[in-house]
């Protein structure tokens, strides 16, 4: 950050820029900050949410025994039906007031990307590392769908009160930041709850029905015995069959395989899309989550309803303000589920060392790569605007751990939950120093690009 060493009258912090030939003085904000100052900075929101995680993990000590299986299914119900659609209701209906919603269309397919990417990236590791079958939903869900969620809500307020932070006015930057965040959460919310809740029921449903298979047959084992030994001593009292009906049964079956590898392409398709249909519980997408975020981008994309519900003279105020209210619940009650799961995930869990390596690397060495290229290309091709916190938001998608929701769904489905929290600690943990420095070098580039154009600027007229 020393392209303006030479020119030091134009680094002033909050100073004034004399233009030496038009005896005119201009205002800047200019980013001061050092290495350490933004370390921190990033830092503060990771700690907060594992703090709240260790809160958890206490009051479901055996001692304690305040937040029991019991009790963690009735908040977890709780964060589903009430808390978390709040959430997202209200981010998007008092956020977007600023932001043009439909502007920001690249949030949407930066977040697409990002499930394709990390849901490949998922596959190819339980493949390699051998996950159990039960698992395989998690771990493709954990690669796949990101926390857009509290840690963005919690880190862009704290970076814009900053008083130097590098995305220029405190308030606007604010205002703006929640706007591009609460999208971002809405839509990720309708890609957790539709995507990642279907991969894990799925898989949990599949081992569900090879387990009860492998029962029934264990049950009728011995009945089966006894057919083959019976048919074994019928064989032998009996003349063996006919050799020309040998030949007419095997002529029809190698017909019918032949008229099985006849069947048209489409044909082929249409059963596979039938099944996959059949398969998938689409109803999901009328899920509170899912719903409240359809409704927050329809109250935000239309202005006399939302005049109606924002601002302090809206006769509808209150209704606003209660959903925030009820909306503020859910990040502390995710993360203390989370910890108290996580006790549990200490005592006995399925997840090996290397794919929970795996899912780290995956989620905060590979992504964030990708993602730094494909906004790089972004902006070259002018496809996300001019502004910096808007490249901050998303890129931070690609450098997030996974979704605290993805718990919440293991808890409904009661499918890998000791396994998931065990995933989430240590993915957090890891997010104390990953994130913070992808945060890190995220704003340093945003600075310094702000330098150089302030450089660029008035380096003509000194």
């Amino acid at each position: 950050m020393n392209l303006c060493y030479n020119f030091h009258k134009i680094k002033t912090k909050f100073g004034k820029v004399k233009d030496l030939r038009g005896k005119q003085f201009l205002n800047l904000r200019v980013f001061t900050m050092n290495i350490q100052e933004l370390f921190l900075l990033a830092l503060m929101p990771v700690l907060k949410t594992l703090l709240i995680a260790v809160v958890g993990l206490y009051l479901a000590l055996d001692h304690v025994s305040i937040l029991t299986a019991e009790g963690r299914h009735h908040l977890n119900n709780l964060v589903f039906y009430v808390f978390f659609p709040s959430l997202c209701a209200s981010g998007l209906i008092s956020s977007s007031t600023v932001t043009g919603i439909f502007s920001l269309w690249f949030i949407p397919v930066s977040i697409l990307i990002t499930f394709l990417v990390g849901s490949a990236l998922g596959w190819i590791l339980v493949k390699i590392t051998r996950t159990p079958q039960h698992l395989h939903g998690l771990v493709i869900g954990c690669c796949a769908g990101g926390n857009m969620g509290n840690l963005p809500v919690i880190i862009i307020p704290a970076i814009c009160a900053e008083k130097n932070n590098p995305f220029g006015d405190s308030s606007t930057c604010s205002i703006n930041g929640m706007g591009y965040v609460s999208l971002s959460m809405g839509i990720g919310a309708i890609g957790i709850w539709s995507y990642v809740y279907n991969i894990i029921r799925a898989y949990g449903k599949r081992d569900d029905g090879d387990v009860s298979a492998y029962s029934k047959l264990r049950e009728n084992n011995h009945t089966e015995t006894s057919k083959r030994a019976l048919d074994s001593t019928t064989q032998t009292l009996l003349p063996s069959s006919n050799s020309k009906g040998d030949e007419v049964s095997a002529e029809l079956i190698y017909q019918r395989s032949m008229d099985e590898t006849k069947v048209s392409i489409p044909t082929i398709i249409e059963k596979k899309v039938k099944s996959l249909v059949e398969y998938i519980d689409l109803s999901v997408l009328f899920r509170p989550p899912t719903v409240a975020t359809v409704i927050g981008i329809i109250i935000a994309s239309i202005s006399p309803i939302q005049n109606f519900m924002v601002g302090s003279g809206a006769p509808l105020r209150f209704v606003e303000s209660s959903v925030v209210l009820l909306g503020e619940a859910a990040i502390p009650s995710m993360t203390i589920i989370m910890g108290a799961n996580l006790l549990r995930g200490f005592k006995r869990s399925g997840v090996g060392i290397w794919l929970l390596f795996g899912i780290i690397v995956v989620r905060f060495v590979i992504l964030p790569i990708i993602g730094v290229a494909i906004i790089t290309v972004a902006k070259n091709l002018g496809m996300v605007g001019t502004d910096p916190l808007y490249h901050f938001v998303l890129l931070l998608q690609y450098a997030v751990p996974p979704a605290m929701a993805i718990g919440t769904i293991t808890q409904l489905f009661e499918v890998g939950e000791t396994e998931c929290s065990v995933i989430m600690f240590w993915n957090y943990a890891v997010a104390a120093v990953a994130l913070t420095l992808w945060s890190t070098y995220f704003m340093v580039d945003f600075a310094e690009l702000l330098e150089f154009q302030i450089c660029r600027k008035f380096l003509p007229t000194l």
